[in-house]
């Protein structure tokens, strides 16, 4: 049920959209290539079994946990700008 000039299914859309944009910016952030003996960062040392399981890797378990943190900080905004969102 849509109200004012929103069309019907309106909000599910917008839900996709963003569920869509998530996926894309997560699979956007996924290592490519070959993975680094050591974190580019640090320049400790990233273990055998790290590199096998994340191919692609280029950050130490530590490192990679700390930027993780950050994106979590820069994320918490919606861009959509739904009303439900800015209620919280």
């Amino acid at each position: 049920m849509a109200g004012g000039f929103a069309k019907d299914g309106a909000v599910q859309d917008q839900i996709d959209a963003t569920i869509e944009d998530a996926v894309k910016h997560a699979r956007d952030q996924l290592p490519r290539g070959e993975s680094l003996e050591n974190c580019e960062e640090c320049d400790a040392p990233i273990p055998q079994a790290r590199r096998e399981a994340v191919p692609g890797v280029r950050l130490c378990v530590g490192c990679q946990s700390e930027r993780d943190e950050e994106s979590k900080l820069k994320s918490s905004i919606n861009r959509r700008g739904s009303k439900d969102s800015q209620l919280r």
